[in-house]
């Protein structure tokens, strides 16, 4: 790779982390690959030759699990949910140049091919350790079948991941208390041989890469806690039957999902080019000489992508990633998503309320940095579409080319003006510089700035009080059709349908799909037909209706949740089947004295950067400030919290969570962490007894 501006003489592909074939597509998921779509978009906006490919996760347990609940093998299972999302990601205008998957015989051959030649280099090797098994089943436990406590930071995890607390990835055996997610039996540990990858030989390698990388800074630098500390071989082989097979005869173990699942990435851009032909683009001039590779995830998987892969990469001879840019989550009216409650705008859900995917691209794409978490609301998602798209950008686009319309028929005959082809060349500046920073909200931002600079233009020359035969009014027009065209080439990437339909107004020849930024200053057709709105408002009446709907599936979902608990027995009255049992061991009054448990005010709160769900809370407890770190991260919205009294156990021992000291803690109920507060107005430090 080059590491200059885009664009380069290199070939650049750009990958979007694979949705996992177990479940539907919500707008929380449309996040990333409307973010890798726009970001594709602009570098060939920019001239930057480029390919867009992704494909479905088709392995591992929970595929596994699910597809034997459903009575299905794992393979019919993962394939209707691949098909599925095939179908879903071009209604959203998210167009890969290929979309594979991960069981097909393109990945099996290149994934059969990288893990050989870490084998051969020395970079595997044989090592005996504790898995869990199902003492009742009589049958080992992979990821997914068992579950437990997390060594590092106490919380619940599951499988090879620790996606309730710390989100740090886990090795087979490190689940401490572990139990059988088949049948709830306490598991047991005994020793198995499996293949370990010596990710500890790439450490200087990798501590040399980071410093290379390109992206958001959360992908930049959450790595570092890693790679400078110690750094653990990785298990990459499961006592599992579905997955791609270890390349040994003698061996019925298969390859962990996070070995072949970013192997896709190289498949899915090699099947591109078998499809197109090499002369038109070449997978190995990317993956093995010096192509621009830049990876578009969630900050969830971080760690895998910018640690695990390309110490394969490099160990293989494959070609490292230029960039990885790794997006916040997307949480629902200040909640994080549950789709065990419901409560998430399904994808087509979004559809089949009638609403066209622009907005949506607009609001995901525009709404804070790509690696901030943002929340999605019916009433904020009203609100940008009718004060921005519609009454900044569409209102702009429509009442000028109306008015270039009915008064010249088209384009008026006069020259540009030197302040619009300098405001213009701005944008595009603007838009370059958004590119070349990983920024999609800067790019997206450009064309919005430049038509509401269209319409303070048109309104300061007020062109309908001059003359038919005034030459100030042919040159505004002039101005604003020129403006007009320029917002079609740049917003392309964010509303590719909207601004295609602008093109075809403007009787321009060709695609906006095709073109390139000097578009913006070219010359617009003498002559084009009457334009029409691009995008339309939303009603109050209407958001309040999706509201209703929201918030009646998410109590029908609940109330399923607790009748489902309570369905073993007939007693209306009996406690919820998940509530944990109250604890027979008692406390003695003297124990709980020494709890130091105060009243708080919270002061500031912050998400922690690379963690998915730890916040860091500035405390008032009245005798002094505390530093609280606390799992709320998804759950609440921080800035609100700010004024709010807590509850806080004061004489907790200090801990340690993603480099961030924590002194106390925060007391919370239930797993939606309802944060325990007083009825009256307690003060700061007052004690709770």
């Amino acid at each position: 790779m080059s590491h200059e501006d885009f664009p380069t003489d290199s070939p650049a592909v750009v990958t979007c982390g694979l949705p996992y074939a177990n479940g539907d597509l919500h707008i929380g998921h449309l996040r990333t690959y409307v973010g890798g779509d726009v970001y594709a978009r602009a570098l060939r906006k920019l001239g930057q030759q480029t390919a867009f490919v992704s494909g479905s996760d088709m392995h591992g347990t929970p595929v596994a699990v699910n597809a034997e609940q459903a009575g299905v093998t794992p393979e019919e299972f993962a394939l209707s949910y691949h098909e599925r999302y095939a179908e879903t990601f071009p209604k959203f205008n998210v167009e890969f140049d290929n979309y594979g998957h991960t069981h097909d015989e393109t990945n099996t051959a290149v994934t059969t091919d990288i893990v050989s030649r870490l084998v051969e280099g020395g970079h595997v090797y044989e090592k005996e350790i504790k898995v869990a098994f199902d003492p009742v089943e009589e049958q080992p436990l992979p990821d997914r079948y068992v579950e437990g406590t997390c060594p590092y930071c106490g919380e619940h995890a599951r499988g090879d991941e620790c996606d309730e607390g710390c989100g740090r990835h886990l090795e087979p055996g490190e689940i401490e208390d572990p139990t059988s997610t088949l049948t709830g039996n306490p598991a047991e540990y005994r020793d198995r041989v499996h293949k370990f990858f010596r990710v500890s030989d790439f450490q200087e390698y990798l501590q040399s890469f980071i410093g290379r990388l390109e992206g958001t800074s959360n992908a930049r630098n959450q790595p570092r806690e890693w790679i400078e500390g110690e750094l653990k071989d990785w298990c990459i082989t499961r006592d599992l039957d579905w997955g791609i097979d270890y390349p040994e005869a003698d061996t019925d173990l298969v390859l962990y999902v996070w070995v072949d699942a970013p192997i896709e990435y190289i498949s899915s851009t090699r099947q591109y080019t078998e499809r197109v032909g090499a002369d038109e683009y070449d997978w190995e001039d990317v993956w093995k000489v010096d192509g621009e590779i830049v990876h578009v995830i969630g900050r969830d998987i971080i760690q895998h992508h910018t640690v695990f892969w390309p110490a394969m990469l490099h160990g293989a001879d494959f070609n490292e990633p230029r960039a990885v840019m790794a997006s916040g989550f997307i949480t629902l009216n200040g909640k994080g998503f549950s789709t065990s409650r419901d409560r998430a705008v399904w994808a087509d859900e979004y559809l089949d309320e009638g609403f066209h995917p622009d907005p949506l691209r607009y609001y995901l794409a525009t709404n804070g940095g790509f690696q901030q978490d943002v929340d999605f609301s019916w009433d904020r998602f009203r609100e940008r579409v009718n004060n921005e798209l519609v009454g900044t950008v569409g209102n702009f686009l429509y009442r000028s080319l109306l008015f270039a319309y009915r008064e010249f028929g088209g384009t008026p005959d006069a020259e540009l003006s030197g302040e619009v082809r300098e405001r213009i060349d701005e944008a595009v500046d603007d838009f370059r510089a958004g590119v070349n920073d990983y920024s999609i909200r800067q790019a997206g931002n450009a064309a919005v700035r430049l038509a509401g600079f269209g319409n303070e233009y048109i309104q300061r020359h007020e062109p309908w009080k001059l003359a038919d035969d005034d030459p100030e009014k042919a040159q505004v027009i002039r101005d604003c059709v020129q403006i007009a065209k320029a917002v079609g080439v740049l917003f392309e990437p964010i509303a590719p349908d909207a601004m295609e339909r602008l093109w075809a107004s403007l009787s321009e020849p060709d695609s906006v799909h095709d073109a390139e930024l000097a578009a913006a200053l070219a010359p617009p057709a003498d002559e084009f037909g009457e334009p029409t709105e691009l995008f339309e408002k939303i009603p109050d009446e209407r958001v309040e209706e999706l509201n209703e709907k929201l918030q009646a599936r998410v109590e029908e979902a609940e109330a399923a949740d607790a009748d489902d608990a309570t369905e073993a027995g007939d007693d209306a009255d009996a406690p919820v089947a998940d509530l944990e049992p109250l604890a027979d061991e008692r406390i003695s009054f003297d124990e709980f004295q020494d709890l130091d448990i105060r009243v708080g005010r919270v002061l500031a709160a912050e998400g922690i950067e690379g963690a998915d769900k730890l916040a860091r809370l500035e405390v008032d407890i009245g005798v002094e400030q505390r530093q609280v770190v606390a799992g709320i991260k998804q759950l609440h919205d921080l800035d609100a919290l700010v004024g709010e009294r807590v509850v806080i156990l004061a004489n907790l021992e200090k801990a340690e969570l993603f480099g961030v000291e924590s002194n106390g803690m925060l007391l919370a109920a239930g797993e939606e962490a309802d944060l325990l507060t007083t009825l009256g107005d307690a003060v700061p430090g007052e004690k709770v007894r």
